[in-house]
């Protein structure tokens, strides 16, 4: 089975209390090993998202055949977000926005994303947020929250980071994804059991489900496996490894 193999979910940047290099060559290297063609990657590990995002654009700017830029914003410096943002993608060229509600310590649906929120339903971006029930984690990315977001900003399509990161999450990120035709399902997590990618194309749709890795906090090898051995049509592998993300990028 031949097919483009696009990575939705990697980190550049380092992380303190987790050895995470984030060199280019070895990172091209990495790919490489586990088959993967190109990545969706995000430095959300800087404090602030201008020296975030210019990590990124050195990444794209190196290999732009392998790397594709995805943005940093924090609700934290409000009055900051909004020319970054604009920095980010007219300047730099980066394609989507990750946010991540457990590292700021506020929940997804709280008002100071709104400023962040409303310039990329302006503009169509899309964004990937972490999400996850019943693994430990506070309640502040449930997938059952990005549903009203959803339907308020209907410009966004929403990616749900892990969806939801356990079988109780993995439930509501489906039911998340049937409520709201423009959330999609990442499939990265440490938490899945054997039947996980099917359950999730059965429930979401083969049209909206992502491959991720989460490289280089998992090994992007068995993240690939995962969708090559599931109990799925090799039309549906094709989707989740690399052609809904080619799509939903515009990278075609």
């Amino acid at each position: 089975m031949e097919t483009p193999v696009f990575d939705f979910h990697t980190h550049a940047g380092r992380w303190g209390n987790i050895s995470v290099s984030d060199e280019i060559d070895n990172y091209v290297s990495i790919l490489d090993a586990a088959g993967v063609d190109r990545t969706n990657l995000n430095c959300i590990f800087h404090g602030d998202a201008f020296r975030g995002n210019d990590r990124v654009a050195r990444f794209v700017e190196t290999y732009p055949d392998r790397f594709v830029g995805v943005a940093f914003a924090t609700p934290h410096y409000p009055e900051e977000a909004i020319p970054e943002l604009e920095r980010a993608f007219d300047v730099l060229g980066l394609k989507s926005l990750k946010v991540y509600p457990n590292y700021y310590q506020k929940p997804i649906d709280d008002p100071g994303y709104s400023p962040i929120f409303e310039w990329c339903d302006s503009r169509n971006i899309t964004i990937m947020s972490h999400s996850s029930a019943g693994s430990g984690d506070n309640d502040f990315t449930e997938p059952r929250r990005f549903v009203p977001l959803a339907h308020r900003y209907s410009n966004i399509n929403w990616v749900l980071a892990h969806s939801g990161n356990s079988r109780i999450g993995q439930k509501q990120a489906i039911e998340a994804a049937q409520a709201s035709a423009n959330i999609y399902l990442e499939t990265c997590t440490s938490f899945g059991d054997h039947n996980t990618i099917t359950d999730l194309v059965n429930g979401a749709g083969e049209d909206r489900v992502l491959f991720g890795s989460d490289m280089p906090l998992m090994d992007a090898r068995n993240q690939v496996g995962r969708i090559v051995n599931a109990d799925i049509s090799n039309d549906a592998k094709r989707k989740v490894l690399g052609l809904n993300a080619i799509k939903l990028l515009g990278l075609e």
